[in-house]
């Protein structure tokens, strides 16, 4: 695929029209995107914005960039020269002359909605690393980039879009998925932690968050779970595939024991039901770490329907559980942003997404960390008061929980024991905030779609 993407850039570069690509929030995911855009023969980086320039400034630095290919001048010198503008201006960044993509890398839902209604007004494609919008108004956003003629991806790279592409190889391969997902570092207690705990539990030290890579409540939304049912959502919407009613369980599970453990609980796994994600632990419930564990890895887990296939699971030395029914293959590792150009050039060149929203299978939901009262404010994912829980869509509409998207500057009007669900009536909200009204559409047109 890559080797066909190449040949596509080297035209357009040999006919100067370069891939042109915005980049909106400049923190990890998109620094590491930069350090290796700029390795890219005919992929130009026309500007980088975020609400703090100098943020833009140095994760361009720090990614290779020398000063002479950064400009504060504008667009039109940065389509001039070749060089990459920075700016606080993310609006006239997706309208600058010549944009051909849109990466949106803010993790801020209202913000990720706002940049793609603009951008595919605009024709640019959009590739949403931002998998907080994708997870609260997904299914809405796509079909919004489908009338406007163009491609809303997710991030090649990141977790979500690498299990898409096994989902995708299983069903092309005629197999039934059975489990799709990831593995994480998890424990219960880990859904109380907060920005204050979170470094102590990755083991981080201070000299290494002092080099500005590191959000304390980013790092917790991935520590306290809520990443996962994010993530794990939007694999649903992309794939078809239905949570579980009890949402994600994080068994502990290596990769050897993948088939074992993540089949149906009728043939003694762990799982619901067959079609479903889940999220494995690298960690046992004592703290151990997992034989083999699958921390940073993507999985698919396929059955094979007949004793044929099964003999040549063995004859080509697939793991399979006792039965030798099921089967897993799986990726160790993901790159996250390194790899983001992958989406980037599919949908520049090829008009192709890496995983995108169909349907809305999956939400995730505010739940309370501790014991909330009332007059108190929530500050949204990997923060102090909330972490996200993942639901099937059609249970969370029928218990009216508010998703974890919209769970930031909102006062409670009533108390939320620990671990009980955030309901809309229990918080005070603005019904013509502009993403609030965009999430009640989207539940409007996708409720009891078929899946």
């Amino acid at each position: 695929m890559q080797g066909e993407l190449m040949k596509l850039l080297a035209i357009r570069a040999g006919q100067g029209r370069p891939l042109r690509v915005g980049l909106i929030g400049a923190g990890k995911f998109g620094t590491m995107f930069l350090s290796q855009a700029r390795r890219i023969p005919g992929l130009h980086v026309l500007g980088v914005a975020d609400l703090v320039p100098a943020q833009g400034r140095d994760a361009l630095q720090r990614a290779g960039w020398t000063q002479e290919q950064i400009t504060e001048a504008g667009f039109a010198k940065a389509l001039k020269e070749g060089s990459t503008c920075i700016t606080a201006d993310s609006e006239a960044l997706i309208k600058a002359d010549g944009m051909d993509v849109i990466i949106e890398s803010t993790g801020s839902p209202s913000a990720g909605i706002r940049h793609s209604l603009l951008s595919f007004e605009h024709g640019r494609h959009v590739v949403m690393v931002n998998v907080e919008a994708d997870a609260l108004a997904g299914p809405l956003l796509a079909k919004h980039a489908a009338s406007a003629g163009v491609v809303y991806s997710m991030g090649y790279g990141d977790q979500p879009a690498l299990i898409c592409e096994l989902v995708e190889w299983a069903r092309a391969s005629g197999f039934e998925v059975v489990c799709a997902g990831k593995g994480a570092k998890y424990l219960p207690a880990y859904n109380a932690s907060t920005p204050d705990t979170v470094w102590n539990h990755f083991g981080f030290t201070p000299e290494m968050v002092a080099t500005g890579d590191y959000n304390p409540k980013m790092y917790n939304a991935f520590l306290d779970g809520t990443k996962a049912a994010i993530e794990m959502a939007a694999v649903a919407d992309a794939t078809g595939l239905i949570p579980q009613a009890c949402g994600l369980n994080f068994p502990p599970c290596g990769a050897d024991d993948l088939a074992h453990v993540l089949r149906p609980v009728s043939d003694g796994g762990q799982l619901a039901h067959k079609g479903t994600v889940e999220v494995v632990s690298s960690l046992e419930h004592d703290g151990r770490e997992v034989h083999r564990h699958m921390r940073w890895a993507v999985f698919v887990v396929i059955e094979a329907d007949t004793e044929y296939v099964q003999r040549c699971f063995v004859e080509y030395g697939v793991v399979t559980d006792s039965t030798g029914r099921y089967a897993a293959m799986y990726r160790p590792y993901h790159l996250v942003g390194l790899e983001l150009s992958v989406s980037v050039l599919q949908a520049g060149l090829r008009g192709e997404a890496t995983g995108t929203t169909t349907a809305f299978n999956g939400d995730v939901v505010a739940t309370a960390k501790r014991n909330l009262v009332p007059g108190e404010v929530l500050d949204g994912e990997g923060g102090y008061c909330v972490f996200g829980k993942l639901m099937p869509a059609a249970y969370s509409l029928r218990v009216k929980a508010l998703p974890i998207g919209l769970a930031h500057n909102l006062r409670l009007k009533n108390a939320v024991p620990a671990g009980e669900t955030v309901s809309w009536s229990d918080v005070e909200f603005d019904e013509t905030d502009a993403t609030i009204r965009f999430r009640r559409e989207m539940e409007r047109q996708f409720a009891g779609a078929p899946r």
